[in-house]
């Protein structure tokens, strides 16, 4: 089993920076992609950015705000937030899974990310 344990969220005013940390451990294998989603009430659960094996990716709408990473030693990864909008207020998810449709897929407990004046 794989747990995975967020932190870093909080209440920041429109302009502000966060960073968002999760941390792996357990039964980890290889080819991982590691992720951050987001939620917010009555929408589904959307992916704001993630590291495969191959490229990084983010949502549009973070694209130049927001840049993720992960630290290679340990199955640690980050999310740093800038420039942050009212929109981006939402439950942040860190995500482990196997990049293999028949592999796992772990979530971490969600981190409340506000933006607000």
């Amino acid at each position: 089993q794989v747990q995975l344990v967020e932190s870093g969220g909080g209440l920041v005013q429109p302009g502000g920076s966060l960073r968002l940390s999760c941390t792996a451990s357990g039964s980890i294998g290889s080819f991982n992609v590691f992720g951050w989603y987001r939620q917010v009430p009555g929408k589904q659960r959307e992916l704001v950015a993630n590291i495969t094996p191959q490229r990084t990716n983010y949502a549009d709408s973070v694209k130049g705000r927001f840049t993720i990473s992960r630290d290679g030693a340990t199955y640690t990864w980050f999310l740093q937030m800038n420039a942050l909008e009212p929109e981006d207020t939402a439950v942040y998810y860190c995500n482990l899974r196997q990049h293999d449709p028949f592999g796992y897929n772990f979530w971490g407990q969600g981190t409340r990310v506000t933006v607000s004046t």
